[in-house]
């Protein structure tokens, strides 16, 4: 199967990172975005300054409005935008192809995941998750990074790596789709409330505590939810959920100090913070927990923060007071 050409869909910092990767692995590489301005810029100065400053970006990434046949397709809208991307593009364009979902959520009233939105809008088109401890700005700039590529055939999905895989960049192959994405999702929900504890100036070792209770909780719901618990001792889990909840780089860690300070959902937004991804998909995590009794105090707990129907002091009173048992 040729795997020369790869468009990505979503000129943010992610996709335009995701872009730079494809592209120093020697994919030729359309970029696709929504505005005039921006294209002008990548196309004549190789810069996307709006999300990744002066970082100068390979020639080989061009971009355009329209998205075009390729080999390859990477997703790279937030979650919630997932949905409106795939219905602006024709199913037939994707069909048969590779799709590499990036996006790192829940969706908001269905409870789906990214590649059961995939399902829904392009049934033809053959899903794979790309997850793992990655900033933008790291992977743009060709530093070193590794990150897992999960798909439900072996042989193809380690052939899609091998092609997305450069110099700096390097995927690593799994089987297990659903863990990969569930684990993606959830560590958003946990960055918040590490942030939350560092906001509230709670001390290290609550963070500590927090980030090994939910690697535990994150098992039980990947499990619940068909995927593998084994999957979360590698990048898409431990690698990722220790990166998003311990770096002021991440937006959920940030959103999240900015809860515990006190302030609330609209407030931070009002101060012109941008929305995390983790926002959203926390009460989509609590319904599933739900649903799927699952024992989740922690995601229980950051809606609860969201919603209002609690501050910090009053949810970590709770969890302290939560019956002692043994570790799991």
């Amino acid at each position: 199967m040729t795997q020369q050409t790869v468009s990505v869909i979503g000129g943010g910092a992610w996709g335009t990172a995701l872009a730079q990767a494809a592209a120093m692995a020697g994919r030729d590489v359309s970029l696709v975005v929504r505005d005039s301005t921006q294209l002008a810029e990548i196309n004549a100065h190789h810069t996307n300054q709006r999300y990744l400053g002066n970082q100068i970006l390979d020639t080989r990434i061009r971009a355009t409005t329209t998205a075009a046949p390729a080999d390859i397709f990477i997703l790279a809208v937030p979650a919630q935008s997932t949905r409106a991307a795939l219905a602006a593009l024709d199913p037939a364009l994707l069909a048969h192809k590779p799709v590499v979902l990036s996006a790192k959520g829940l969706e908001t009233g269905t409870l789906d995941r990214q590649s059961e939105i995939l399902a829904d809008m392009a049934p033809d088109a053959i899903p794979y998750v790309l997850s793992g401890p990655s900033f933008a700005a790291d992977v743009a700039a060709g530093r070193p990074t590794a990150v897992t590529l999960a798909g439900d055939d072996a042989d193809h999905t380690s052939a899609l790596a091998a092609a997305l895989a450069g110099p700096s960049f390097r995927p690593y192959a799994s089987d297990d789709r659903i863990g990969v994405e569930v684990a993606g999702a959830l560590k958003n929900v946990y960055a918040l409330a590490c942030g939350a504890i560092e906001g509230a100036n709670l001390g290290a070792s609550a963070r500590s505590a927090l980030i090994a209770r939910a690697f535990a909780e994150m098992a039980r719901m990947v499990s619940a939810m068909g995927g593998s618990a084994s999957t979360l001792t590698g990048l898409a889990g431990l690698g990722d959920l220790t990166l998003t909840c311990t770096s002021v780089q991440s937006r959920n860690y940030q959103f999240g100090m900015a809860l515990g300070r006190g302030q609330s959902v609209e407030a931070i937004l009002a101060s012109g913070a941008k929305l995390a991804e983790g926002v959203a998909t926390t009460p989509v995590a609590d319904a599933l927990a739900h649903s799927l009794h699952v024992d989740a105090p922690l995601i229980v707990a950051v809606h609860a923060v969201l919603s209002g129907q609690a501050t910090i002091a009053t949810v970590v009173a709770g969890l302290m007071a939560r019956p002692l048992k043994r570790e799991d």
